[in-house]
């Protein structure tokens, strides 16, 4: 676990005891968790800044002509131990941050933003990757290099090197803001979801609840020292079963309120953020040329502009929502037999959903529980990486991790037994840790200091922990999430490009999510499922009867979830395409760009944008869509999958050759069109949804 120890001073440790600053002494020189501690991050930060700058100042005071060399390559490489300790910072501060980290965030990002902002604003700099950009012609450029060329200069120009010096200016100072804004966003929701807790005394209002979800309410209590009481939180393993299984209605809304109003009207108010985010995102569009913050960020992405994205959002719409008021019709119906339930509320539509399928398809996914003890999901994931691309993973339990529950793999090449990287699991809820899941690297693969290396990735999720009595068992929606991130962690692990700005997941934002989802499809079908689920006691494997449930239970409401995630989008796109000074009230605001698409009402005084963080602190600030963007094709390249074998050596190796180990090397379609010999069909999700 990060040592937190009260910050003393930017100066308090001299640079010979800081371990961020040296080269690390394990094997592939990881980072040594065990040596850090918090007052090393911002006199590590201030030291590495310093070089960073006499780097830059080296590739300015250089008289030979400007060259691929002398400028796109130096500045490649110029800031690589500051890319490293923001890395290190930036990670520990979303998976093991603490309110002692939280305090020094704003510090280091301000810092982080203003060299940032110092080397794209810096004219003299520009020059020179302008002089290179407009003679390329002369130097011989590799197709990775002159990607790399591009990559450099349009970062430039997007980060406003064209500007007026008033404007720059005016570029740094938003920067500024917005490298504050982010942080406090994430900070206010994970305060906000600490806060909450739901105390239970009498078993009774337990009724319905899986018997895991019930001890692990029982264990959370205990370790609050109320033993014989039970505790629910907005922690997802918690607050998930209780609203898909719980029967006491009242608890489930009260559960339902407290996830669906934080960061709104309270203590953690987020109104005021997000606002002031997209006023400063517009205002930073239009400043380099562009209509809003959508246009900006689209016009480097695979859909190209936001007309591009309403009309993709609109087919799907035009698809899902007549089945999801189909999906909701056949719940209230239901809900009406079964309990006299004459108006449907969103805390009632998971657990009368859940029943009715039941009732449909003689499955509970609870059922499927039993099968997936978290250790055997691991191996699980594993064997497909084995057999889709010859990996292998070994535990090392001689390199350190950030916290106990961390684990550390080497990553070797089957057939030859190379070393192809590191990687970290960390599963489970904590406190200092946001949520959600997400992939990271403490390191891309790629060019750092003078040799191409290979990379640091990790895996950071939320799942159900175990008991006093089972292991952690996971849910099929937690199977399908560790195999999503694990999808990113392959884009990573099997990245073969020469430059790190390049390599593994730095592709356009709309192409990320293919390697990720495309990975969930294998835990669809009993081929996958049989090299990992069997029961945690009889170690007995899933049965064909259970897999046939679940197969024939996946376009269950396939609308209303399709429905979901498009709200989603045009409610991101809403934020980041709208005229900000016609925005006066947040809630009117979410309410008008979301009606379009709702089939169940809004409720009164909850608001989803307050914790959305995917759009507020995370990259997905309009950008949203490209979840179901990346669904088209990975559904799409699933298909070819499944027309050669599951896991068909060819289909596999031309997956790897030309998605996985490319990185943003080619444009992204380009790559696709490689691995599948076309562009893909628009059609192929919703035949998979059965939405057609």
């Amino acid at each position: 676990m990060l040592n937190s120890i009260p910050n003393s001073g930017p100066n308090s440790l001299p640079d010979s005891d800081n371990p961020p600053l040296h080269v690390s002494t394990l094997p592939d020189e990881a980072i040594p968790f065990s040596q850090i501690q918090l007052t090393h991050f911002l006199p590590a930060l201030e030291a590495s800044i310093t070089l960073a700058k006499a780097n830059i100042a080296g590739i300015k005071q250089n008289t030979e002509r400007p060259s691929f060399e002398n400028t796109i390559l130096a500045l490649e490489t110029c800031s690589e131990d500051l890319d490293r300790v923001a890395g290190v910072f930036g990670n520990l501060e979303s998976a093991a941050g603490g309110p002692e980290m939280m305090k020094l965030a704003p510090e280091i990002y301000r810092k982080v933003s203003e060299f940032s902002s110092d080397v794209s604003l810096d004219p003299e700099l520009f020059s020179k990757v302008n002089a290179v950009y407009e003679n390329k012609s002369d130097f011989n450029l590799t197709p990775e290099q002159d990607r790399l060329l591009e990559k450099t200069y349009k970062s430039f120009v997007r980060n406003g090197a064209r500007l007026s010096p008033s404007a720059k200016e005016k570029i740094r100072q938003i920067d500024q803001e917005l490298s504050s804004l982010a942080p406090k966003f994430s900070e206010n929701v994970l305060t906000a979801t600490n806060a909450f807790e739901m105390w239970i005394t009498d078993s009774h209002d337990l009724e319905g609840l899986p018997e895991g979800a019930i001890e692990a309410a029982a264990m959370a209590a205990k370790a609050k020292n109320k033993p014989g009481q039970w505790l629910i939180t907005l922690q997802i393993p918690s607050y998930l079963p209780f609203l898909t299984y719980g029967k006491n209605r009242t608890l489930r809304e009260k559960l339902w309120r407290a996830a669906s109003t934080r960061c709104f009207k309270d203590n953690c108010d987020n109104q005021n953020v997000i606002v002031t985010m997209v006023q400063l995102k517009h205002q930073r569009a239009q400043l380099l040329g562009f209509k809003n913050h959508a246009d900006f960020v689209l016009s480097e992405r695979m859909a190209k502009d936001p007309s591009t994205v309403r009309a993709f959002l609109d087919r799907l719409l035009t698809a899902s929502k007549q089945s999801a008021q189909k999906d909701l019709q056949e719940v209230e119906e239901f809900a009406k037999s079964l309990d006299n339930l004459d108006n449907i509320k969103p805390w009632d539509f998971s657990y009368y959903s859940e029943k009715l399928k039941e009732t449909k398809y003689s499955f509970n996914e609870e059922d499927l529980r039993p099968f997936f003890q978290l250790e055997f999901a691991i191996e699980g994931v594993f064997e497909h990486a084995r057999r889709l691309y010859g990996l292998i993973f070994k535990l090392n339990p001689t390199i350190p991790a950030y916290h106990p529950e961390v684990k550390v793999f080497d990553i070797l090449e089957e057939a030859t037994g190379r070393f192809l990287g590191l990687f970290y699991a960390d599963f489970f809820p904590r406190e200092t840790k946001r949520g959600g899941a997400w992939m990271t690297s403490y390191r891309d693969q790629g060019l750092f200091r003078g040799q191409v290396r290979r990379p640091h990735i990790s895996i950071v999720c939320n799942f159900t922990r175990p008991t006093e009595t089972k292991p952690a068992l996971l849910s099929y929606d937690e199977v399908r999430t560790l195999f999503h991130e694990f999808g990113h962690a392959l884009h990573g692990i099997l990245s073969e490009c020469t430059y790190r700005s390049l390599a593994g997941t730095n592709v356009y934002w709309d192409f990320v999510e293919l390697p990720s989802q495309i990975m969930e499809n294998w835990v669809g079908e009993k081929e996958g499922l049989d090299l990992f689920a069997k029961h945690y006691k009889t170690l007995e494997p899933i049965p064909a009867e259970l897999v046939e449930k679940l197969k024939r239970s996946q376009k269950f409401q396939a609308g209303w979830s399709c429905l979901r995630q498009i709200q989603f989008a045009f409610l991101d796109l809403a934020w980041h395409s709208t005229e900000p000074s016609l925005i006066t009230d947040v809630d009117l605001f979410e309410a008008e760009a979301t009606a379009h698409v709702r089939v169940i009402e809004k409720v009164a005084g909850t608001n989803s944008s307050c914790f959305f963080g995917h759009i507020c602190a995370g990259g997905y600030s309009a950008g949203y869509y490209s979840y179901k963007w990346a669904e088209v094709l990975d559904a799409d390249a699933f298909e070819f999958f499944k027309e050669e074998g599951l896991f068909d050596p060819t289909v596999a190796t031309r997956f790897k050759e030309h998605i996985l180990s490319k990185g943003g090397t080619e444009h992204p379609m380009e790559l696709y069109k490689k691995f599948r010999g076309r562009e893909p069909d628009p059609e192929a999700l919703l035949r998979r949804d059965g939405l057609l």
